[in-house]
């Protein structure tokens, strides 16, 4: 059964007026991306170079740190996907690949040919597809070994949501049971969706979501647009949430695509500035990042600076990221590259990227059994997985 979030009116709703304010100056120039290409919009990378060397860029909370060894091509699996967004992986090793579009659930194994097509195990019902919107994050319970759940997050007919379905293996086949609605209500719009999702290290599932282009949402506390929301496995606020009996885990977000966690626990996300400065934030519970009346790191009393930032959003716009022990992973897409960067405790390296304009729009970055990374391509050519080795 659902169970919708019911906001609760108070103290929020002031707060949400003054961003609103705030926020007028950057409303005709805020765009995902910016520059006037949104992310999201479809920029085939046709003809593309060969991979280039290394670069730097974006500014961070913690230079002089070691540069991490540079990722190497591993291969490629070229399995006909169109437009994916989100990669789990189950425990013999198969992916599960969200389609955005097609709301297709597509598998690919891990030793794949190239050329070889991916196979279908589903449709998730009712996914509404349109602009950013559809078929967004997948999440892979943390007892799939004895509960069989898989989680996807999803724009329905009003709102995007979250379901569970049961992955039932029969003679070598998967097929979903039905979908289980477990949290409605995040707002939806044809841009600013969010849609990470993620169980953390504590069990519970974590979501990003986005401002749904309504940007009194971020600094509203009872709203759920432009937040990390913390979720029992059933979709209730998680216990020890720091507003209460509340999904919000934190606040002041744009548009958060991705998350992750270091090898000390530390919750990182990636998240997407207006026309400027796209952000790498270290994530605290009841933390405020300060969007729409801040970006970037301002260091402004009552709000979060960004541990990186990458003042051009033709650099970066970052969706999917990976932390592979201290290490983190970015897809980039209208920068079209993996930005690789250390971290340390609660600060961050200096970025590098790789593989500009080689492999065009990243969507997604995921660890595979195997200590490898999959990347998702985004550029509707059709699409495929880069496997890369974050070792070098």
């Amino acid at each position: 059964m659902a169970r919708p979030f019911l906001p609760r009116l108070g103290s929020g709703r002031a707060a949400a007026g003054a961003a609103l304010v705030a926020a007028a100056s950057l409303l005709l120039t805020a765009c995902i991306g910016g520059g006037g290409t949104p992310p999201d919009s479809s920029t085939a990378a046709s003809g593309t170079p060969p991979a280039t060397a290394a670069e730097t860029g974006g500014s961070t909370s913690g230079g002089g740190q070691a540069a991490p060894a540079p990722p190497t091509v591993a291969g490629r699996i070229d399995a006909g996907l169109q437009l994916p967004w989100s990669t789990v992986f189950l425990p013999d090793g198969t992916a599960v690949i969200s389609e955005r579009d097609t709301a297709l659930l597509r598998t690919v194994s891990g030793g794949a040919a190239s050329g070889a097509p991916a196979g279908t195990i589903g449709q998730v019902p009712d996914v509404v597809a349109g602009g950013e919107g559809g078929l967004l994050g997948l999440a892979l319970s943390p007892g799939f070994a004895t509960d069989r759940y898989l989680y996807a997050y999803f724009t329905a007919a009003g709102d995007n949501r979250i379901v569970r379905l049961r992955l039932e293996e029969a003679g070598g086949q998967l097929t979903p049971g039905p979908p289980q609605v477990i949290f409605t209500g995040i707002p939806k719009a044809s841009t600013h969706d969010g849609g990470r999702i993620r169980f953390g290290p504590d069990g519970y599932l974590y979501v990003g979501t986005g401002d749904a282009q309504r940007r009194e949402q971020p600094q509203d506390r009872t709203a759920l647009g432009g937040k990390i929301l913390r979720l029992t496995p059933d979709g209730r606020p998680a216990p020890g949430n720091p507003f209460g009996d509340n999904p919000v885990y934190s606040l002041g977000h744009r548009n958060v695509q991705g998350l992750a966690w270091d090898s000390a626990g530390r919750l990182w996300a990636s998240e997407f500035g207006p026309n400027v400065n796209d952000e790498l934030n270290l994530i605290v519970p009841g933390g405020n990042y300060g969007w729409p009346e801040v970006t970037g790191a301002p260091h402004r009393s009552g709000f979060l600076d960004a541990k990186v930032v990458w003042p051009s959003t033709a650099d970066s716009s970052p969706s999917g990221l990976e932390i592979v022990g201290d290490t983190a992973y970015l897809g980039a897409l209208r920068g079209q590259r993996l930005w690789v960067l250390p971290l340390k405790g609660e600060f961050a390296g200096s970025p590098v990227g790789y593989f500009t304009g080689s492999y065009g729009r990243i969507r997604s970055v995921s660890l595979a059994p195997d200590g490898r990374l999959w990347a998702l391509s985004n550029n509707e050519n059709p699409d495929f997985v880069l496997v890369l080795d974050p070792a070098g």
